[in-house]
């Protein structure tokens, strides 16, 4: 017997491989592999027997080639079976979005229209989204390249700075490039703002209040909402680390499945509410001041941290197989069980972490063998693939340490 879909995933990050992994898992024993089609080819997915990049592309960010490209692919590969197309970038997100109506002869995909998608992506009305159904987050201003010299700032340093339009900034360059910055005062807040607007990036910047505290502070919960725009997963994870590279800030690097049923059943009701269809993934922080939650961002598809999901047994490709191949009715299920996962060896968690009772809940779910690595992934580790993962961890070892 042979699954009666192909997963077709946009991208070649560990976002994508996370779910490549994922439908291996679920379904590999029914013959599936998944197939990539991205702007480049990353490491992440080189070399691998469960994810093959098919189609590398340098103008797939171009509406008319993105269409195009995905057609191709379509027309070559379908043979009978739905083509389950799963974005795994914010720009791949709002590719899709714009032409959705293209692809649906196609694949078959969840997805928001075009005006969700400007609610919830764009920061500014993403946070008039959150006081309307009561979430908090930092205080909060913006500037534009029109204005940012003579911006008066309402609250003190240090200065939180990133882009309001993720997937325009990604696409500029510029010395110094972060993902996020933070302005410790004046000096540094204008040189950095100098920097952002002296690339392409001509959009707006969120400008936030710092909110202390180490990233052991930091939370990221996933949901899946189905076609019938009901919740029907929720997955709350507290972070131990985060990625240290400027690329890579604001990306975890080790997480432990938790549960807060409270903030699940507000998450419920909001997407819920706002009619909300596929993956959503959201970043916040406990604020040491006043112990409550305040919401950085909304992503529009699965966190390339996502896999701890899976690990913990509640396999992310099942949702969308179930939802939207196989029609299967689902309920609502709060993701409970405890897995350690990570990107990084276990020895910086231990070196980096400073919560010793974080660190004691690691231990114990390393000794019970719930430590998941994304990467350490039996039946795809070749000769290439081990010596990929042994870098990758080298890696990690040299960036903490610098």
């Amino acid at each position: 017997m042979t699954a009666p879909f192909i997963p077709v995933l946009l991208g070649s990050d560990v976002n994508v491989y996370g779910m490549a992994r994922s439908f291996h898992e679920a379904y590999g024993q029914f013959g599936v592999t998944s197939y990539a089609i991205a702007k480049k080819a990353l490491g992440a997915t080189s070399h691998s027997k469960i994810v093959k990049v098919a189609v590398v592309e340098p103008d797939l960010e171009e509406d008319e080639v993105f269409v195009k490209t995905l057609v191709r692919f379509a027309e070559e590969h379908q043979n009978g079976k739905k083509l389950l197309l799963v974005p795994c970038g914010d720009n791949y997100i709002k590719l899709l979005v714009r032409n959705q109506d293209a692809l649906r002869d196609y694949y078959t995909f969840s997805c928001i229209d075009e005006p969700l998608l400007m609610q919830l992506s764009i920061k500014e009305n993403f946070y008039k989204v959150c006081t309307d159904h009561g979430f908090l987050f930092p205080q909060t201003t913006t500037c534009s390249a029109e204005n940012y010299k003579d911006i008066t700032l309402p609250f003190d340093f240090p200065v939180i700075i990133k882009p309001s339009n993720s997937v325009a900034y990604w696409n500029c360059t510029f010395p110094h490039k972060k993902k996020v910055f933070l302005a410790n005062n004046k000096e540094e807040f204008d040189a950095i703002l100098e920097a952002i607007y002296g690339s392409s990036y001509q959009d707006h910047l969120i400008l936030q209040e710092y909110i202390p505290g180490e990233d052991s502070q930091m939370r990221v919960m996933n949901c899946y909402c189905g076609k019938d725009k009901k919740v029907k997963l929720i997955a709350l994870g507290h972070a131990l680390l985060e990625e240290q590279s400027p690329e890579g800030i604001g990306s975890y690097a080790a997480i432990i499945n938790t549960v807060d049923r409270r903030l699940a059943n507000q998450m419920r009701e909001f997407l819920e509410d706002i009619g909300y269809v596929g993956f959503a993934n959201f970043d916040m922080k406990l604020d040491p001041r006043d112990g409550k939650y305040k919401l950085f961002e909304m992503n529009l598809r699965q966190g390339r941290s996502s896999y701890f999901v899976t690990a913990a047994g509640y396999n992310l490709a099942t949702f969308l197989v179930n939802d939207l191949i196989l029609n299967q009715p689902m309920g609502c299920v709060i993701a409970e069980e405890p897995v350690l996962w990570s990107l990084i060896p276990k020895r910086l968690i231990f070196k980096y972490v400073h919560d010793e009772e974080l660190k004691e809940q690691a231990r114990e779910l390393i000794k019970d063998h719930l430590f998941v690595r994304s990467f350490d992934y039996e039946p795809d580790l070749s000769i290439q693939r081990r010596i990929y993962f042994l870098k990758n961890q080298l890696n990690y070892v040299k960036k903490y340490k610098k």
